[in-house]
C-alpha cells in the first residue's frame, strides 16, 4: 500500500536514534535557530582551540554533606569531631575519627578536617579516588553553599523579611533551582543552556554538535532559548553508533528506504518549519559521520553508571577536534542520595563510585593533554539534616538545605575551602542546631540541623561560567539574580 509522504517521514523519523539531538525540537524558535545556524555557516573553522569543558556531576537525592566533609580537629573555637561525634554518634551514624581521609585546609587556619573514607582507595577499586586529588592541589571544595535569593541570615529567616528559596525541602524543586540557578520563581531554562545561548555562535561557529551533551537523559539545567542539547548513552553504546540511524542495516531495502528518506528532506524546503526540521536532521547525519570512527580512551573506568557516564564524555572530548567544538558542557548524574535510612552502607558505595569515576576521568584528561581545560563539579539537590533519623543500621537523614560540593580540575586552584564565611567567620558551618545554632534554620528543641547557606548556587555557577569564557556583560542574563550578591567570583578556579 502506498504510504503519503508525511507518514513514511513520520516512520522514517522515528526510526532514527539519532532524534536524541532534537530534545526539545517541538519548540519552533530552537529549530530555527539551528537551522539558521547551519545555512549562515559559510566556512568552517578548526575546533579544538583554546579548547574548555565544564562536566557537571548531579549527585540525585541529596548527599549528606555531613558525613562527606568533617571536622578532624579538636579546636575549641570552632565545632570540632567531638561536636560531629556526639551529634550522630548515638543513632550510628558518626564515621570514626581514625577512618576520616585526612586534608589540611589553609582558608582555617591550617586545621585538619577530613573527607568520607570512600573517596580514597577502595578495596576493587581501579585507582586511588579524589582524595589524593587535594594534596595535589587539583581539587577545591566549596562549603555551605545552597539555593539563594539573596543572603539571608538566621532572623531574616525566621522572620520572612528575606524571600526563601521557592519550595524549600522539596526534591523537585530544590534540583529545578540548582539546575535553573534561579530561587524565586519557577524557570523554564537551564543555566547550562542559557551560558550556551550566549557562546555557541562565537565559540562554537560551525560545531557538529551542539555545545551542550547530556549522558543523563534530558534535563533542564541543559535547555536554552535557543540552544538544543543532545542527549545520548553511555559508554555502554560505542561512540560511533549513538547517533547512528536506527532500522537501515545494509540489506537493499533498508538501503533504499534510507536513500528515499534522504531525498525527501530535500524537498518542501521553502516550508521554514520543514526546512528547520532537514537542516536539524543534517547536523546530527554530519555529527554521525564525524562519529564514525573514534579513538578509545587510554585510562580504565569502573563499569558502573557513572562511571560509563564520564567515559561517554571522555571519548566525546577525544574527538573535539574532528567535531570542530571549542567549548562543552556535560551532564551526568548518580542517584540514590535521598538516605532517608541505611546511609552508612548506601553512601559508602555511592561515594566511592563517584570518587573512582571521577578521578578516572580526571586522568584520563591528563593523557589527552587536556586536564586544565576541563572542570568537573558537581551538584545535589540540598543536604541532610545534621541530626540523624532513626539509630543503629537504618540510620539516616531527612532534607536539609546548605551542602558542599567538589570541583575538581588542572585549573582549579585546589586544595582549600571556598565560599562565603558563616557565621563564625570561616565558610565551614557551626555544627550546633537550634537557638545555640547560628547557622541552623530552626531554634525550637526539635531543631534537626539544617544550615542556612552563605554561598548561592548562582555565585558557585557564575565562576564557573567566567571561567569558561561566558562574558561579563551576559552575567545577568544567565544569572538573573547574581547581582543581589556581593561577589560573582569565588575564586577558586585559575584564569
Amino acid at each position: 500500500m502506498n504510504e503519503s509522504r508525511r507518514q513514511f517521514l513520520k516512520k522514517s523519523g522515528c526510526a532514527l536514534s539519532l532524534v536524541g539531538l532534537a530534545t526539545q525540537m517541538e519548540h519552533f524558535g530552537l529549530m530555527n535557530a539551528m537551522a539558521q545556524k547551519v545555512l549562515d555557516s559559510q566556512e568552517a573553522t578548526e575546533g579544538g582551540e583554546n579548547y574548555k569543558a565544564i562536566v557537571l556531576l548531579f549527585l540525585n537525592g541529596g548527599n549528606d554533606g555531613n558525613n562527606t566533609v568533617i571536622p578532624n580537629h579538636n579546636d575549641a573555637s570552632l565545632s570540632n569531631y567531638t561536636t560531629y561525634f556526639n551529634a550522630r554518634n548515638t543513632q550510628g551514624l558518626a564515621i570514626p575519627q581514625a577512618s576520616l581521609l585526612p586534608i589540611s585546609v589553609p582558608r582555617m587556619g591550617g586545621l585538619a578536617y577530613g573527607l568520607h573514607p570512600s573517596l580514597g582507595p577502595v578495596a576493587g577499586g581501579i585507582n586511588n579516588g579524589i582524595h589524593e586529588l587535594w594534596g595535589q592541589q587539583k581539587m577545591a571544595i566549596l562549603t555551605n553553599v545552597g539555593t539563594l535569593v539573596r543572603p539571608m541570615t538566621k532572623l531574616q529567616y525566621q522572620n520572612g523579611s528575606i524571600q526563601k528559596p521557592y519550595q524549600l525541602f522539596s526534591h523537585s524543586d530544590q534540583v529545578t533551582q540548582y539546575q535553573t540557578s534561579v530561587a524565586n520563581t519557577q524557570a523554564f531554562t537551564g543555566w547550562g543552556g542559557r551560558v550556551s545561548d550566549k557562546m555557541t555562535q562565537s565559540s562554537n561557529p560551525n560545531g557538529l554538535i551542539p555545545m551542550i551533551t547530556s549522558i543523563g537523559g534530558a534535563q533542564l539545567f541543559s535547555s536554552g532559548q535557543t540552544t538544543l542539547p543532545i542527549a545520548i548513552n553511555n559508554a555502554s553504546t560505542p561512540l560511533n553508533n549513538v547517533l547512528n540511524p536506527a532500522g537501515y542495516n545494509s540489506s537493499a531495502t533498508n538501503q533504499a528506504r534510507l536513500t528515499a528518506f534522504n531525498q525527501l528532506r530535500t524537498m518542501d524546503l521553502s516550508s521554514n518549519y520543514i526546512a528547520a526540521a532537514s537542516h536539524v536532521t543534517d547536523l546530527a547525519m554530519q555529527a554521525n559521520s564525524a562519529l564514525a570512527t573514534f579513538q578509545e580512551v587510554t585510562v580504565t573506568f569502573p563499569n558502573t553508571s557513572i562511571g560509563l557516564q564520564l567515559k561517554q564524555i571522555a571519548r566525546l572530548i577525544k574527538k573535539r577536534l574532528d567535531l570542530n567544538i571549542n567549548r562543552q558542557i556535560f551532564f551526568c548524574q548518580i542517584g540514590g542520595f535521598d538516605t532517608h535510612s541505611s546511609q552508612i552502607a548506601g553512601q559508602n558505595t555511592l561515594l566511592s563510585q563517584l570518587s573512582q569515576a571521577s578521578r578516572a576521568f580526571y586522568e584520563e584528561m591528563v593523557v589527552q593533554g587536556v586536564q586544565n581545560n576541563v572542570t568537573q563539579f558537581t551538584l545535589s539537590d540540598f543536604s541532610r539534616t545534621f541530626v540523624p533519623a532513626s539509630s543503629g543500621g537504618a540510620a539516616g537523614t531527612d532534607h536539609a538545605w546548605a551542602n558542599h560540593a567538589f570541583v575538581i580540575g588542572g585549573s582549579v586552584l585546589g586544595g582549600d575551602f571556598y565560599g562565603m564565611n558563616t557565621a563564625n567567620g570561616t565558610p565551614y558551618p557551626t555544627l550546633t542546631v537550634g537557638a545555640a545554632g547560628p547557622d541552623d534554620t530552626d531554634s525550637s528543641s526539635g531543631a534537626r540541623g539544617r544550615w542556612i547557606p552563605t554561598t548561592s548556587v548562582d555565585q558557585y555557577a557564575a565562576t564557573l561560567a567566567k571561567w569558561f569564557g561566558l562574558q561579563q556583560s551576559d552575567q545577568v542574563a544567565v544569572f538573573p539574580n547574581i547581582n543581589n550578591f556581593v561577589s560573582s567570583d569565588l575564586g577558586f578556579m585559575s584564569p
